[in-house]
């Protein structure tokens, strides 16, 4: 997953667009916990808050659309560059193998922490035991195979990915058809970033995905390998965006403009779906179609407002070349891959502490995140698994060329 941009088209902020997706996804993860209700997730702590699921509702509407998003502009750039064959071979080896490899290695420890976790809500953990386990279920292969971990998103890139390379070298031999809808694309998303309405008919088709999921928000399809294809269609729509967006790449300032109108909505889409989400519950309740139909529209209002936001947010705020977020972006992959078993083994450890949630939540993301960081530096960043992840990285020219570093999306 490396895009080396060149000179011209280099845009630094969507280094930290990239990093600020990722890492959401251990801040998430790690609030999981404190949850106020059991979700089955693996530990539940002593203490607990609504504003974690609060939190959690928002983070989870948008981190991933926005990764896509991102994934699928940097990925046009990159087939651009390297033509079908290379930029296939590429992501088999930045995106396959990581998931691949990351799972035979990570599922054990995820296993092991499931086990401790559910010792723990009995009061007593033993860490052997549930290291035998976990390294024990790799005897079960091949049942369960490559599924329930955090790397379903991978698996699910590399199908998005397969299937637009094949409807476009499908779509290269339909001759004045092709012109037809190379033209529909670019006008649509021409319309999509300058419409004044386009906030307002982009959770449309949202909608459309939703309704077919099995929660009211956006499904994690991580029990099997079969596509869950409403949550297919739902990343494979914002991959295309993002895909289209560098087909006309001004647009992708004008589609991220910070305005008033977009920020005042964005707030009362929020407000919105924490007021509805309690209704999920209750679906015996006179109104509950009603609710559900209005949730999902301002879930897809707010899903949508604050992945374009966001990078209109990341524009203004890093213009220029920074060594530190160029840093952080390339090692954000790297953190996200690792990141679940350290999160899930860090919470049994305060589960059981008298302590408030607040402080467990920010001391599981800050561990992490140092405890990965410096695995990255040590171990990843200049031997051959930074090569697969993040690429070659291309030297400093001068003070106003190209960055030392490789801009590399997952």
């Amino acid at each position: 997953m490396n895009t080396l941009s060149n000179t011209k088209e280099r845009l630094y902020y969507l280094d930290a667009v990239r990093a600020f997706a990722l890492l959401l996804g251990v801040f998430f993860h790690a609030g999981l916990s404190f949850f106020p209700f059991f979700i089955g997730w693996a530990v539940m702590d002593i203490s607990t808050s609504h504003l974690a699921a609060t939190v959690s509702l928002v983070l989870h509407s948008f981190r991933m659309e926005l990764f896509f998003l991102v994934s699928g502009y940097f990925s046009h750039m990159k087939f651009h560059q390297m033509g079908a064959k290379a930029f296939l071979t590429s992501r088999w080896f930045r995106i396959g193998i990581p998931f691949i490899v990351g799972w035979i290695v990570l599922r054990p420890l995820l296993v092991s922490g499931w086990v401790m976790g559910s010792d723990s809500m009995r009061g007593e953990v033993n860490i052997m035991q549930g290291l035998n386990q976990g390294f024990g279920s790799l005897l079960e292969l091949p049942h369960s195979l490559l599924v329930g971990t955090h790397l379903w998103f991978l698996y699910y890139l590399m199908l998005i990915t397969l299937g637009v390379i094949i409807f476009r070298y499908l779509t290269e031999h339909l001759g004045v058809l092709k012109s037809k809808i190379t033209a529909t694309a670019d006008n649509f998303i021409n319309w999509l970033a300058k419409s004044f309405w386009s906030p307002i008919v982009a959770p449309l088709p949202i909608i459309l995905c939703l309704w077919f999921m099995q929660r009211w928000g956006v499904d994690t399809p991580d029990k099997s390998l079969v596509p869950q294809w409403p949550v297919y269609f739902l990343y494979l729509g914002f991959y295309l965006i993002g895909w289209l967006l560098h087909r006309q790449k001004e647009l992708l300032n004008t589609l991220s403009n910070i305005t008033v109108n977009k920020v005042i909505l964005c707030i009362l889409a929020i407000a919105s779906c924490i007021m509805l989400a309690k209704y999920e519950g209750k679906p015996y309740h006179q109104h509950y179609q009603e609710f559900k139909m209005l949730f999902m529209y301002t879930y897809g209002l707010m899903m949508w407002l604050l992945a374009t936001l966001t990078i209109g947010v990341c524009r203004k705020l890093f213009k220029k070349s920074s060594p530190s977020i160029s840093y952080l972006a390339d090692a954000s992959y790297w953190i996200y891959l690792v990141h679940l078993p350290i999160v899930i083994w860090l919470q049994i450890a305060v589960a059981e502490l008298a302590m408030h949630w607040l402080f467990k939540l920010i001391a599981i993301c800050m561990l992490t995140t140092l405890i990965s960081l410096f695995a990255y530096h040590l171990f990843v960043r200049n031997t051959f698994i930074g090569k697969t992840l993040n690429g070659k990285k291309v030297r400093k020219l001068s003070n106003s060329d190209s960055s030392s570093t490789s801009l590399s999306t997952p």
